[in-house]
């Protein structure tokens, strides 16, 4: 096997030179595309522009042979993570918050080849380049030739066209057959070969790290420089039942079953002009199965090739909800009304029939996506009970508990990004023999909060707290002038400077085992562990004898709605991220009352 930096060095040598040749020929002639690097000064040499044009292809590019793969990423949390309005909003506040100290530090996982390219980090989704809006995309991974550790989504992207070398767990066998056939399959191998072709690359070079838990250890084991832990998925991991038995976050994130290690799928490795190459190896599920969902426009999300017709401040304008595009709406307009009311973008009925296409395919793809978080979640979890204390009786308080179980053997649950943001809680409500619901634990106020001391309508008094609630949700808590520790939406204390920013420790942080004035309090259960959740309901409410019904189940959100307000979300970006709620392990039991 070739030494992979000596092939990086001639390759780009290489490149280089055909890329200068290159030049003289119109970029519709060359057969490979891609946007100029942001950080290209106009008085560069042209010949190096026309090879910094094209660095960094983009995956719609890498479709053309892998569309399977292609298709189960477009809709997953890795091909979400630049495009996130959350992630925006909630990156933007905290460098407020921090006075700038941030800096480009959530960018390097977010838009890793965006960040690599120089793009600035507070330029608008709109004005990124299309390889950097897609998050963490094929050669965020597959460009990657040297093995990292915990350095906080530091690391590098190797440069070169669509021809150039890429990075997997297996070598290159199955593109060498791909190359004894260039004519037959009618392929390109550099950019200096004109008319019709497909344009591929030359070399598949093993990195044996990438089917390995190290490598998502870049950006899943995150900590900003005061020490605050933001991403633990890595540490849980290390301590696990799956680590010690061998088994890899890949096993479970990309194999056959959602969050199960129960082997992989078989399937070709591309389909290269209609003919399928390896059709019987191993493949891994690109969806990367995990509990995030997005809340973008569903014409900005998926990634869909036949959407960038529109820029997204365009699909911004389109009102999905209001039916555009349908024959039902339609229908319903008026000779007066059909060319008017729309934005200019969307005043010709045809645009808004094409694009309803596109929507209609991106909300399939995300009807997917929410059965696989589902999958995902109630594979690594367990429901038990209610198992009662004592015989129920009328007029006397009920208690009883029930046994919530994290089955999966990798990590905590919840787990996952910011630490202290997913929502995991257990909704209990117990009907009398007419009906009526006559107690409830885990309820929601009217935004969709739980009824603990964040929710703005308990604080309000307008919905009474829920002082039995359980909840697995992790929690920041800082030191501020007033009081002791006090739970907090982001790690940063705000009563103590009248400019508070993000300060590195004056000493070791293993001194204390946690920054100064800033930890966090994990509640989430260990891999394979159980915890109760014990309940007593009043005496008073227990007024009849009869059949009593008690329905449970366990709620995820991916973020509260008081932090969504906190960081300024919209409106239309809290509903979405309430209607993504998912229940896990819904169930009633009945129960008689002497």
């Amino acid at each position: 096997m070739p030494d992979p930096r000596r092939m990086r060095s001639l390759w780009n040598a290489t490149a280089f030179a055909l890329a200068a040749v290159a030049y003289v020929a119109s970029a519709a002639r060359l057969g490979w595309a891609g946007e100029r690097r942001r950080d290209t000064p106009p008085e560069v040499d042209p010949h190096a522009a026309v090879f910094a044009a094209s660095d960094y292809p983009a995956a719609s590019q890498c479709a053309s042979c892998h569309q399977t793969i292609y298709d189960e990423w477009s809709s997953s949390s890795h091909a979400y993570a630049s495009i996130s309005p959350v992630f925006h909003k909630f990156e933007q506040r905290i460098n407020d918050l921090a006075q700038g100290t941030i800096g480009y530090f959530c960018m390097r996982c977010h838009a890793s080849v965006g960040t690599t390219m120089g793009e600035r980090r507070d330029l608008p989704l709109t004005a990124r380049s299309q390889v950097s809006r897609e998050g963490v995309t094929c050669i965020s991974c597959h460009r990657v030739a040297e093995r990292y550790g915990r350095v906080n989504g530091e690391r590098r992207v190797e440069p070169g066209p669509i021809f150039a070398p890429v990075y997997g767990p297996t070598g290159g066998e199955g593109l060498k057959q791909v190359l004894d056939r260039k004519d037959q399959l009618k392929l390109k191998t550099n950019p200096t070969e004109t008319g019709p072709g497909l344009p591929v690359h030359t070399a598949a070079i093993k990195f044996e790290q990438l089917d390995k838990s190290e490598f998502c250890v870049s950006c899943h084991q995150v900590a900003v420089h005061p020490g605050i832990k933001l991403e633990v998925v890595w540490e849980q991991y290390r301590a696990s039942p799956s680590a010690k038995r061998g088994e890899k976050c890949q096993d479970c994130h990309m194999g056959r079953t959602p969050g199960v290690a129960a082997g992989y799928a078989t399937g070709p490795a591309a389909v290269v002009n209609g003919v399928a190459i390896n059709p019987t190896r191993r493949r891994t599920n690109h969806a990367f199965y995990g509990p995030g969902y997005p809340t973008a426009h569903p014409g900005i999300f998926p990634h869909n090739p036949a959407a960038q017709r529109w820029t997204a401040e365009q699909w911004l304008k389109f009102d999905v909800r209001s039916g555009w595009g349908t024959k039902a709406f339609e229908d319903k307009l008026t000779a007066a009304t059909r060319r008017t009311g729309f934005p200019d973008e969307w005043k010709e009925p045809d645009d808004r029939f094409d694009a309803r296409e596109i929507i209609v395919a991106n909300l399939a793809k995300l009807e997917k996506k929410r059965d696989l978080r589902r999958q995902v979640m109630e594979n690594g979890s367990h429901l038990d009970g209610p198992f009662f204390s004592g015989e129920p009786r009328v007029g006397q308080n009920l208690r009883f508990n029930y046994r919530v179980t994290n089955t999966n053997p990798g990590h905590n649950m919840p787990s996952g990004s910011l630490g202290a943001q997913p929502e995991l809680w257990l909704n209990v409500a117990l009907i009398d023999p007419s009906g009526k619901r006559v107690w409830e634990s885990g309820y929601v106020d009217s935004r969709g909060d739980m009824a603990d001391e964040h929710s703005l309508e308990v604080r309000a008094g307008k919905v009474p707290y829920d002082a039995q609630l359980f909840n697995l949700q992790t929690k920041f808590l800082t030191t501020n002038v007033k009081g002791t520790d006090r739970e907090m939406y982001l790690p940063i204390n705000l009563d103590i400077d009248q400019l508070p920013f993000i300060r590195p420790a004056g000493q070791p942080i293993t001194v204390m085992n946690h920054p100064p004035f800033v930890r966090m309090e994990g509640r989430s259960l260990p891999p394979l562990a159980g915890r109760d959740a014990s309940y007593s309901v009043p005496g008073n409410v227990i007024s009849k004898k009869g059949t009593y019904r008690l329905a449970v189940r366990l709620r995820s959100r991916a973020e509260p709605i008081y932090f969504m307000t906190f960081i300024g979300a919209t409106t239309e970006m809290q509903r979405q991220m309430n209607e993504w709620m998912v229940d896990l392990h819904p169930y009633t039991a009945e129960f008689v009352v002497r």
